[in-house]
């Protein structure tokens, strides 16, 4: 399986800006620039697009994981933190909420953490990947 994602930018770093489509078309022509990434500008940037895919794949491969292991989530909610500093993407904070009858908080802890360490998207990033998951 292959995915593919466009992204065209027009003028300088700064002062120019770009957009970004994505094969499904869900992202078609969304604007990014300069100010939608290290200020409070419209649009989104790179490092949003990254946690909502880190947030999006964690949480499927934990649904996965759970399925595995004989349970089926009522719900399960992530949100991801990616902190950019001095131009490195240096962590990756999933915090995790989640409803699943009948698993022991062990066994919840420990399918967490294999879908923290299996999902695609952490076995990609090159950088340090939290989590903090609460069974509720």
């Amino acid at each position: 399986m292959k995915r593919n994602a466009t992204a065209v930018w027009k003028g300088s770093g700064k002062e120019g800006s770009g957009h970004l489509s994505t094969q499904s078309t869900v992202l078609s022509k969304t604007q990014y620039s300069f100010n939608s990434r290290f200020a409070e500008g419209t649009g989104t940037n790179p490092e949003e697009l990254i946690a909502a895919a880190h947030a999006g794949c964690f949480t499927m491969k934990l649904s996965f994981v759970l399925g595995e292991a004989g349970f089926v989530p009522e719900e399960l909610t992530t949100v991801c933190v990616i902190t950019l500093e001095n131009g490195v993407i240096t962590t990756s904070e999933l915090s995790l909420t989640a409803r699943v009858p009948g698993i022991s908080a062990e066994k919840f802890s420990a399918c967490a953490e294999n879908a923290k360490q299996n999902c695609p998207v952490s076995k990609v990033l090159n950088t340090a990947v939290s989590l903090n998951a609460t069974l509720v």
